[in-house]
């Protein structure tokens, strides 16, 4: 698996805005959906503004083939979301194993 995790300073009178599109139903999990080896979103919040998404894909090829067929929906949505926030930041995406119950 590999995730890839942003970060996100969001301006306070969108934060309903943010949350809606970027949770785990939100337009961008939809977007994702229509690629093969998406495993879902999740969106964290600390209480100050400050958000964390993870999108988990089944490995990178996959990831880079969503991107081959849907770059344009990408941008354009991304495009759509930029005024809701301060501060937006990639902080990595990394393979990740998953730890079952030791």
């Amino acid at each position: 698996m590999i995730a890839f995790v942003w970060r996100y300073v969001v301006r306070p009178e969108h934060f309903a805005d943010f949350e809606r599109t970027y949770g785990p139903s939100g337009a961008w999990a939809r977007l994702f959906a229509e690629a093969e080896g998406y495993q879902g979103t999740e969106l964290l919040r600390d209480g100050e503004g400050r958000y964390l998404t993870i999108d988990r894909w089944r490995d990178a090829a996959d990831f880079d083939a969503f991107m081959g067929a849907h770059r344009a929906a990408y941008q354009a949505l991304d495009a759509q979301c930029d005024a809701w926030t301060l501060h937006e930041e990639r902080v990595g995406d990394t393979k990740w194993l998953i730890v079952n119950d030791i």
